[in-house]
């Protein structure tokens, strides 16, 4: 069975089975749903006190009741609230202090603490202990694939929340992870129920609520979004900037009710020339696509591995992009983030297509730009994408229209905030021979077996100079020996440290590729970013021997190789 029917057929048993948590419809009313969560909420309700006075007529005042005393937290609800206040270090120790006497309450609690730090080691660590001393445990079991989900092994994340599920437990982060990975095997429709299962049974959980807000309506959206801002949350600075910054482009589409990327011509499909990006008189780096912004044309490095919109600081003067909010541009390198801004474009040309009032992403320090910008593939998911690199042509057309659906209206996906529609994948006869891959975000992730070991998970990425390798990964399979000689410079500026990987054999889709001396160096920024292990990307010297075709909304992808050709 192939992964994605193994994954469909798991996700239909958790549907069918999460389907009675409608409950009745007062317990909609109420947020409640039959059962338990294995999670107390962050705080206990105190009973309401009496406040009435007595009519003036009356002979004697009544007395007042008493108000009841707030009951203390529970150890576990304490621990619990650290946690999701983003009270680290406190929740650390309650959870520590917990182990004797709920172990896997306690080690599941700190497994969940360091993965939100970033600690993967200490993560695991505490998985491991959590499964030794309660191994029947629901909640370890919801940790444990976590865990796997962290590490990249998606398969198995989800058989460990469909068993939990299957058992009858009602825990609502299991319906959150399960979410998850519906979202990243393309089953919209999915996640957003596992989502609305995994609010009403939780709805004080951050983590429950953020994922909670992408499916509601724009106005509806602002104004929870507000109540969350207000509050303590258990994000990190970068999360809850890029939450704010979300906050502020949703008002300014607000405000403005013909505000939101479209367009505005009936083109649909296009084609047009790939232009060269060069490294010396001698070697192409990539391609680029001229992309007219406000009037300016611009050649924007086409990027599979990065998402919308992304200009220096010349162009968006010269197109007038005025900033709406200030962000922080990330990437490859070892160096911070370079300052940037939001803005609207009123116009944007891509080939024979017109869009209007679209989100792009301005980096004010041109140095940090080998380019004039970079356009993510994803920005035209909503059109059958046709990369043919060999033959440096870039074009669009219609996706397989799905006899369930109605017509939607093209744009262009450059909001960062946007969410794809919430709809399940359809496999059209004719892209039944593409290769499914895993996409979270703009990520485009596809299993990638290295010397013949179970498949990681590698980044489809036309900007990156050529395949790569993490170190870690590379240390499963083959040596590495420190990299001199090489360098290595992205967003973030230069690697600090690069490795060379002795022999490695990479299989993907139909391919295998025989390499020596593979660049290797931390990908564990990107890992993060992304929540799930990428142990690789797949660059652009190899692409550019293949036709790449892809379908963002359906979560597959083609790749076709002419050994005939000339490469």
């Amino acid at each position: 069975m192939n992964r994605r029917h193994l994954l469909a057929f798991s996700l239909s048993l958790v549907a069918i089975i999460s389907a009675p948590l409608a409950g009745t419809q007062q317990q909609q009313e109420k947020g409640a749903a039959p059962g338990a969560s294995s999670t107390p909420p962050s705080q206990p309700t105190a009973p309401p006190t009496t406040n009435t006075a007595a009519p003036a007529s009356a002979p004697a005042a009544a007395s007042p009741v008493p108000a009841q005393p707030v009951a203390p937290l529970t150890p576990q609800a304490q621990a619990l609230l650290f946690y999701r206040t983003g009270k680290f270090d406190a929740a650390i120790d309650a959870y520590t202090k917990l182990a004797s006497v709920d172990p896997g309450a306690a080690y599941a609690g700190l497994t969940r603490v360091y993965l939100q730090q970033k600690r993967t080691t200490d993560a695991y660590a505490a998985v491991n202990k959590a499964l030794e001393l309660a191994p029947k445990s629901p909640d370890v079991h919801v940790a444990l694939a976590e865990v796997y989900y962290r590490q990249g092994k998606i398969i198995e994340a989800d058989r460990e929340l469909v068993t939990v599920v299957n058992s009858g437990s009602r825990t609502a982060r299991a319906y959150l992870d399960l979410a998850r990975i519906a979202e990243t095997a393309s089953y919209y429709a999915r996640a957003k129920t596992m989502i609305e299962t995994a609010h009403r049974l939780d709805p004080d959980d951050p983590d429950v609520r953020r994922e909670w807000l992408n499916t509601l309506p724009r106005e509806q959206r602002v104004k929870e979004l507000q109540n969350y801002l207000s509050g303590d949350t258990d994000d990190d600075a970068k999360d809850r900037a890029h939450l704010t910054h979300m906050l502020t482009l949703l008002q300014q589409e607000a405000g403005q009710p013909n505000r939101g990327c479209r367009q505005v011509n009936t083109v649909t499909s296009t084609q047009t020339s790939l232009e060269p990006l060069w490294n010396s008189p001698s070697q192409i780096r990539g391609y680029g696509l001229m992309v007219n912004v406000n009037g300016t044309n611009a050649k924007l490095m086409l990027d599979t591995g990065a998402g919308g919109i992304l200009v220096d600081r010349l162009i968006a003067e010269k197109a007038g992009i005025k900033p709406v909010v200030q962000t922080e541009v990330n990437g490859i390198g070892s160096k911070g983030g370079s300052g940037g801004y939001l803005g609207f474009a009123d116009t944007i040309k891509v080939g024979e297509l017109e869009f209007h009032d679209c989100i792009v992403e301005v980096v004010e320090k041109r140095a940090v730009l080998n380019d004039q910008g970079l356009i993510g593939a994803d920005v035209f998911q909503h059109y059958l994408i046709d990369i043919n690199l060999p033959d440096a042509k870039f074009g669009l057309s219609e996706l397989p229209k799905d006899p369930k659906e109605t017509s939607d209206t093209a744009s262009l996906e450059a909001n960062p905030s946007g969410k794809s529609a919430w709809r399940d994948p359809y496999i059209a006869p004719e892209i039944k021979s593409y290769s499914g891959v895993y996409r979270v975000g703009h990520m485009l992730l596809i299993p990638t077996s290295l010397n013949d070991k179970p498949p990681k998970l590698f980044l489809i990425d036309t900007g990156a100079f050529d395949n790569t390798i993490d170190t870690g990964a590379a240390k499963e399979v083959t040596k590495i020996r420190s990299d001199e000689y090489d360098r290595v410079k992205g967003l973030n500026g230069d690697v600090a440290k690069v490795y060379t990987a002795d022999k490695v054999k990479i299989r993907f889709s139909r391919f295998q590729q025989d390499r020596q001396d593979l660049i290797a160096f931390d990908l564990s920024n990107i890992s993060d970013g992304a929540g799930t292990e990428v142990s690789g990307t797949l660059g652009f010297a190899m692409l550019r021997m293949l036709d790449i075709k892809i379908d963002y909304r359906d979560g597959m992808v083609d790749f076709t190789y002419d050994k005939n050709r000339t490469h």
